[in-house]
């Protein structure tokens, strides 16, 4: 399958790949539909696919960053996943968003970027507190953020694996019958990155990643604020100088205008 791209010079190709085995997320068109709106305000070419034969070597090479988005199960085949490690091995980034960590849980382990999901309480109002006013994915937030979501629980506590949180959950703002079984550590990780992608078997350049528990309504992805979690995110992954976006020497990334279709 041909996917058409239209690149011009310093700008980053995304791939988002929205593909689920298991449950759906009704928001997925919507937050396809507005990343691509925006993209080109932030020098980003967003390309969507749920194709899992596009991940290869030669097709995954063209891109800046690979985005999960509310992926659910096994969304790879073995190939897939041996081509998205040599992407990574090569310097390539990643973001995931919502379900993201919920997907190719048990034999993949390469893909965590800090944790997996556990559950997660009703649809529920809860406040987000802001740990670092600074990142790109946070600069733009109220201290204390008010949002309408699923309140996401991880298995363990991402910072065991060297990432570090931008976004908590206040926990006495919502309620959560479930959340002592967690061992998602204090505060309550919802969105985190790592400089470094633990994923990875490279010793050189090495991409970073990126991930948020939220993003489960359509309605969250028309809100400002909200996108301005997600591109702020992707900013932080894209600036990370071990893609052709920002490094001549490196391996995978955009292309310019110069881009095949595979």
């Amino acid at each position: 399958m041909l996917l058409p791209v239209i690149v011009a010079l310093n700008v980053s190709n995304v791939l988002v790949y929205s593909a689920t085995a298991g449950y759906r997320h009704d928001s997925i068109p919507t937050a396809i539909s507005e990343l691509t709106r925006r993209g080109p305000d932030y020098g980003i070419n967003f390309i969507n696919t749920e194709d899992m034969t596009l991940f290869n070597d030669r097709y995954l090479s063209q891109f800046d960053a690979v985005f999960f988005l509310s992926n659910t199960d096994e969304v790879l085949n073995s190939s897939g996943k041996a081509a998205f490690q040599k992407y990574l091995d090569r310097g390539g980034n990643v973001v995931g968003v919502h379900a993201a960590t919920n997907c190719m849980l048990r034999r993949s382990c390469f893909y965590s970027s800090g944790s997996q999901f556990q559950g997660h309480p009703a649809f529920t109002n809860a406040t987000m507190v802001v740990l670092d006013m600074i990142h790109p994915s946070t600069a733009g937030l109220p201290p204390r953020w008010n949002v309408t979501d699923e309140i996401y629980n991880f298995v363990t506590d991402p910072r065991d694996l060297g990432a570090v949180v931008v976004l908590s959950a206040d926990e006495s703002s919502y309620r959560d019958p479930s959340r002592g079984q967690s061992a998602q550590g204090d505060p309550h990780p919802i969105a985190w990155y790592q400089e470094r992608h633990t994923g990875t078997n490279s010793t050189g350049l090495v991409g970073r990643s990126w991930y948020t528990g939220l993003g489960h309504a359509a309605a969250a992805w028309k809100d400002d604020v909200f996108m301005s979690h997600i591109l702020g995110g992707l900013a932080y992954v894209l600036a990370s100088n071990t893609t052709r976006a920002m490094n001549p020497d490196a391996t995978v990334g955009s292309l310019g205008p110069k881009y095949t279709p595979v």
